[in-house]
């Protein structure tokens, strides 16, 4: 019994890290599709994003089969329930990169307002947050946690930088810019948006290894 508990916690571990590889390329090809104007690949991330939600099901299923079958206890019950919430959010990380791909097949059309300089550096803010925090999950590594956490204010920086060169100096001179400025403000936010959930995870993880709320409190990330 207690080696087919560990093959099940070990596939469960295993379908996360699928799930964290494929939010995580969703990411990347949003922005490669941006940067490159490449509707092909936008809708190629549209069309896979079925395979996470598919996955995100089966995690779930996986879950809660463990939680009624093996009644675990303590920290194995803390692994499945946080393995739990990490899925749902990898699954919320991926609908927002379907989001860039929409507003990047939203631009086609348009000539780019300007070279694109802090959104990709804000994506792989986000590419990095999302890595780190799984990384965090799987190695148990509350250090690696707090890293995570603490660089979310980078990823508002960035945003915000973003929001007011494009309203600053393009919407408010030249109503006109609008249709081309507001697509990349939207991609600012669901990038910032990535960030949060990758923040979350780790706050998850750090309840895992601690059973210590840290949500809302950043505090306690320097008093630990």
């Amino acid at each position: 019994m207690k080696r087919h508990f560990d093959e099940e916690m070990n596939k469960l571990k295993t379908d996360l890290l699928k799930m964290a590889t494929l939010a995580e390329t969703s990411i990347y090809k949003s922005i490669e599709a941006l940067n490159k104007r490449d509707a092909a690949l936008a809708e190629e991330l549209i069309v896979e994003d079925k395979r996470i939600d598919e996955l995100e099901l089966m995690i779930e299923e996986s879950a809660i089969d463990l939680l009624a079958t093996r009644q675990p206890l303590a920290s194995d019950l803390r692994f499945i329930t946080t393995g739990m919430k990490i899925n749902a959010e990898l699954e919320r990380i991926g609908d927002l990169s379907v989001n860039i791909a929409q507003r990047t097949k939203e631009l086609m059309d348009k000539p780019l307002l300007k070279p694109l300089i802090d959104i990709p550096k804000l994506s792989e803010v986000a590419r990095k947050m999302v890595k780190g925090a799984i990384d965090s999950f799987v190695n148990t590594n509350e250090e690696l946690a707090k890293e995570v956490i603490l660089t979310d204010p980078e990823a508002d920086r960035l945003r915000n930088l973003i929001y007011k060169e494009l309203i600053d100096d393009y919407m408010c001179i030249d109503g006109k810019t609008a249709p081309r400025a507001v697509p990349l403000l939207l991609v600012a936010r669901h990038l910032e948006r990535i960030c949060d959930h990758a923040t979350y995870i780790a706050e998850f993880v750090i309840y895992m290894i601690k059973a210590e709320n840290v949500k809302h409190h950043p505090e306690k990330l320097q008093e630990s």
